[in-house]
This record gives structure tokens, sequence and C-alpha cells, in this order.
């Protein structure tokens, strides 16, 4: 089950780049870099959900929004957590469209709770792994 311990690794570390550019002193191009950091953390962060979810949980989640809606089923994530991961993702499939100004500071302004629910969700499974033997 090493797979699933790399997969958050790999997800930790894009969060981690996430985070160091939401300390910038926000411009225009630390604007747009969050946003492009908060796309590749999400993918990261929401197929490591899927794998978990295959692999200790037996489920197959095809999508974002069902990788959410299964964590909430299994326990990973709470309501509101559920619930501000949806968020989330409506605003991951909106990141196309961020050459439109009011939008890109819409979901920047968001960036930073976001991180937190991606946080959130991979210490969840981090804790619930470590919990399964031989996981």
């Amino acid at each position: 089950m090493e797979r699933i311990k790399e997969r958050i690794k790999i997800a930790r570390q894009a969060l981690s780049s996430l985070k160091v550019v939401l300390l910038m002193e926000k411009t225009t191009i630390v604007r747009d870099a969050a946003i492009q950091r908060f796309e590749y953390t999400f993918e990261a962060v929401w197929k490591s959900a899927q794998m978990y979810l295959k692999i200790v949980e037996s489920l197959e989640a095809g999508s974002p929004k069902s990788s959410i809606r299964m964590s909430f089923q299994v326990g990973l994530l709470d309501e509101e957590t559920a619930r501000m991961a949806m968020i989330m993702a409506d605003d991951r499939n909106l990141t196309v469209h961020t050459y439109n100004e009011s939008l890109a500071e819409q979901i920047y302004s968001r960036i930073g709770d976001h991180a937190a629910v991606m946080t959130a969700w991979l210490d969840a499974m981090d804790k619930k792994r470590t919990l399964q033997p031989g996981i």
C-alpha cells in the first residue's frame, strides 16, 4: 500500500507549494500562480482520495465530486468540509476562465479556504490509513 502513501506525499508537496505562494504579497502574477498551483494541488488531492477509496474502502470514484461524496460516506470528510470541497471542485472547473479578472479574483479569494480543506482531507486519509494494518 505504498502507492497510497506516495500519492499522499505528492499531494502534500503540491499543497506546500500552494501555501508558499499564498504567503506572498498579492499581485496579478502571484494571483495567477496561486490559481495554477490550486489546479494541480486539487488534482493531486482528489486523485489521492480516489486511490485511497479504491484500495482501502473498495470504492470506485470516477470524478472529483464522486470522490468527495464517497469520502464523506466513509468519514474522511465531515458534512461542512464536504460541502466546502464541492465548492472547491466547482472553483477548479472554473479556473479555465480566469482570463475573466472578476472570476480570477473570486477564485483567488477562496484558495486559502480550499487549502485548509485539502489539508484536512489529506490528514484524514493519513490518519485512517495508519489505523489500517498493512496500508
